[in-house]
């Protein structure tokens, strides 16, 4: 076999598709920077708050780094683990109404960890069929046998949950690609009345929803540190003894590199920015944004529908060309014939820069904002 031969043939059907990636550097602190020598406004970041330059955020990366370097140098359980990383744990658990935190390297590898771990044989795994890919590859990992429910189907899913003796529901609490909700009252309702453990991803519930406190259903709570505090890792928020069994169980965890103090220390500075009467103005200007674009749109992510791939390229050129980078989204992403720019808006952004990305979305037709 020639590798660099079936690389080749491989990366020719990719570019015959239309579908080539390539990394693009953006020079920026924060939503306005450079792309190719070009000025240009993002609305691609996942940095809801715009916490990733925040003064005290920085300052209290670069004290972790002093004290105490620029790794960890291990994983957790070996001699990786500095006393930031529990402090930010007891911060996050106290935050998600939990009582213990384990921080993993990203959410994609919180997610792996959780499904693999609680995924047994035996066990049924109902997702939804617009989770995130890291639950798909989570489930996919696991021992348990997985079942995909229609989007935010509740009977369906209840119909599924009656076959199975021990389950798992898991669901993305705000899906990726549409920006929409899921309904928690009733994940909820449906796992009490099966005694399903209930996995909510909740990496993009900046503004919501917030699942409710009770003590009668099982649910682990996982998140970012990158979307909400604007620094990078992944966490779990559980009961102890669920915290306890990852802690031992989940190979994404124990096998690998602790994160580094720096990010810890900036997630524990933006997560009291977050609580504070600065954070919560934060987010009413993150809201006011997204009502201005969206009117009753649920969330900071925000489909605009275009259809043809092709020609949701060209919305996102003719966006970039103006000063605006939007993103296309298309196959395999999305479904066939739902390729769409998926604007994303942050409390960084200036009223200035949300009105002139309306002026310019306007100007593409046909459009759909946040269908």
């Amino acid at each position: 076999m020639d590798w660099v031969a079936w690389s080749a043939a491989r990366l020719e059907e990719i570019a015959a598709a239309g579908r080539t990636r390539r990394p693009r550097d953006f020079d920026a602190l924060g939503p306005l920077g450079r792309i190719d020598g070009r000025s240009v406004v993002s609305f691609a970041s996942n940095d809801y708050l715009g916490l990733s330059r925040h003064p005290r955020v920085i300052a209290g990366a670069g004290h972790a780094l002093e004290t105490w370097g620029a790794g960890s140098g291990s994983a957790r359980l070996i001699v990786g683990s500095r006393p930031i990383h529990s402090e930010l744990e007891r911060a996050i658990a106290e935050w998600k109404g939990k009582e213990r935190a384990l921080l993993f390297p990203n959410g994609y590898a919180a997610n792996l960890g959780v499904l693999t771990t609680f995924g047994t044989a035996g066990t049924l795994i109902c997702s939804d069929e617009l989770n995130h890919a890291s639950i798909v590859d989570g489930c996919r990992m696991s021992k348990a046998a997985v079942a995909v429910y229609p989007h935010r189907d509740m009977d369906a899913l209840d119909a599924l949950l009656r076959t199975a003796e021990r389950s798992i529901v898991v669901s993305d609490s705000v899906f990726s690609m549409d920006g929409d909700v899921a309904p928690l009252g009733d994940l909820t309702e449906v796992c009490r009345r099966h005694g399903s453990l209930l996995v909510l991803d909740e990496a993009h519930a900046v503004l919501g929803p917030e699942p409710e406190r009770t003590e009668d259903v099982d649910r682990i709570r996982v998140g970012t540190l990158s979307k909400f505090l604007g620094a990078m890792g992944g966490f779990v928020a559980a009961d102890s003894r669920l915290i306890d069994l990852l802690t031992n169980q989940a190979r994404s965890f124990i096998f690998t590199t602790a994160a580094s103090p720096a990010d810890c220390g900036a997630a524990l500075v933006a997560l009291n920015v977050l609580r504070s009467d600065e954070g919560r103005s934060m987010i009413d200007r993150l809201r006011g944004h997204v009502q201005r674009v969206a009117p009753g749109h649920p969330s900071p992510i925000i489909p605009v529908l275009i259809g043809d791939e092709t020609e949701a390229v060209a919305a996102s050129e003719h966006l970039l060309e103006r000063g605006y980078l939007v993103p296309a989204i298309r196959p395999p992403s999305v479904a066939p014939g739902t390729s769409r720019l998926r604007v994303t808006l942050s409390a960084a952004h200036t009223e200035e820069q949300v009105e002139g990305l309306l002026a310019v979305l306007h100007e593409i037709e046909p459009l759909s904002i946040g269908a």
